[in-house]
């Protein structure tokens, strides 16, 4: 065709307009996870295909509290849990306990982290259906509620204490 060119070096043909750079777009991870995070395109699925079980990169308002409002409780929690253990309780969650009774530090961290990969995952997830019923959005709500009963239960255990 009339423009195109070969490019000797990439052993590849370019046409005229074409707008790829040299450069290993891949490599650039910390400006892309900004740049998606800050200008979203994905809203839908790409393809016909993609409309019952499509993965985005731009979710509603209310998961977003959601999620933030889940990782603040999170927080809360292991601070309550550590004053609980302070006081002689036991950790209830086998896989918590292996971090509950050494370092706080360790355990807040572990905490947090495995909460937020948890999170990230659903949120990754959002749209899809559990057991084709429940979206999976609507599981983090309910984490949520869980995560507010859970805490009301904590402060009791530790008015309790006191």
């Amino acid at each position: 065709m009339a423009g195109d060119v070969h490019d000797e070096t990439a052993g590849e043909w370019r046409g005229a307009g074409d707008r790829r750079r040299n450069t290993e777009r891949r490599r650039q991870l910390m400006f892309s996870l900004v740049y998606g995070g800050l200008r979203p395109r994905r809203r839908n699925g790409r393809r016909a295909s993609d409309h019952h079980r499509p993965i985005i990169d731009w979710h509603g308002p209310g998961l977003f509290a959601s999620v933030v409002l889940v990782l603040v409780l999170c927080v809360a929690d292991g601070l309550l849990t550590l004053r609980l253990l302070a006081g002689g309780a036991i950790e209830a969650n086998p896989v918590m306990a292996l971090w509950a009774y050494g370092d706080g530090h360790r355990f807040a961290a572990m905490k947090v982290l495995s909460t937020g990969a948890g999170l990230l995952t659903l949120v990754a997830l959002a749209r899809f259906r559990v057991f084709r019923v429940l979206r999976v959005a609507t599981l983090v709500h309910a984490i949520l509620v869980a995560y507010l009963a859970l805490i009301g239960y904590e402060l009791l255990l530790v008015d309790r204490l006191s």
